[in-house]
């Protein structure tokens, strides 16, 4: 299913309440934990309550200024403490205080596959949510096919850039694919017939005159995904 989603359907248009949570809001925490390469380096927020899942966000291209401080990685973490969840950002090898070298998604999905272990033994038994951008997103949805996620969210996956073939997703996990239709990196077109061509499909959101970066957008995105969770 592909929707088209206008500055002015959004405006109409406000995203469900958030879960309310007791309590007061925690600060986020800044760690290290040992990766494939070395250490890397992580933080976390919880919400202000008893999670409901733990949320864990991919940041874009390392050699293109990527980092878990990047815009749309924050809103999402963001809007999943809303949520309800516990959000999850860290540095691929290489990046920031995370140790290694850029390997060209290969090693990035090890990097992944750790930080959800990890996440994994110190949330035990909550729900996992995937999501990223750009870069993030094609290796969340990568790792996703390995770990079968309650939820994934992935935003302008760059596909055009790494390995387009299917992705082949649990049944269980819900997937949906935020795409700006005026983004000249990864073309909404081009998105699309990948889509096309798969049989698992997500819900495709097209935001109508959004870039590849979402400038001035930050609050749609958020409104989407907060809209998303309250439909399944």
């Amino acid at each position: 299913m592909v929707r088209t989603r206008s500055r002015a359907a959004l405006a109409r248009h406000r995203p469900p309440p958030a879960p309310r949570f007791l309590g007061s809001p925690r600060p986020v925490t800044e760690l290290f934990i040992d990766g494939p390469a070395g250490r890397l380096q992580l933080r976390f927020e919880p919400p202000p309550g008893s999670p409901r899942a733990v949320a864990v966000i991919c940041h874009p291209h390392p050699l293109h200024g990527g980092t878990l401080d990047n815009k749309v990685v924050h809103q999402l973490a963001k809007t999943f403490v809303g949520l309800g969840a516990v959000a999850v950002r860290f540095n691929f090898r290489g990046v920031g205080g995370s140790e290694g070298e850029y390997d060209e998604g290969r090693g990035e999905l090890d990097d992944l596959l750790t930080v959800v272990e990890w996440a994994a033994g110190r949330w035990p038994g909550l729900p996992l949510w995937l999501a990223g951008f750009s870069f993030g997103a094609y290796l969340a949805l990568r790792a996703a096919e390995r770990l079968a996620p309650r939820w994934l969210v992935t935003v302008a996956p760059a596909i055009g850039l790494f390995d387009a073939s299917p992705v082949r997703l649990n049944p269980a996990t819900s997937w949906l694919l935020i795409q700006g239709d005026a983004d000249d990196i990864v073309p909404a077109p081009q998105v699309e017939a990948w889509v096309a061509s798969m049989e698992s499909k997500p819900r495709l959101v097209l935001l109508a005159g959004a870039g590849h970066f979402f400038h001035g957008r930050l609050n749609e995105l958020r409104q989407v995904v907060s809209e998303d969770l309250a439909s399944l």
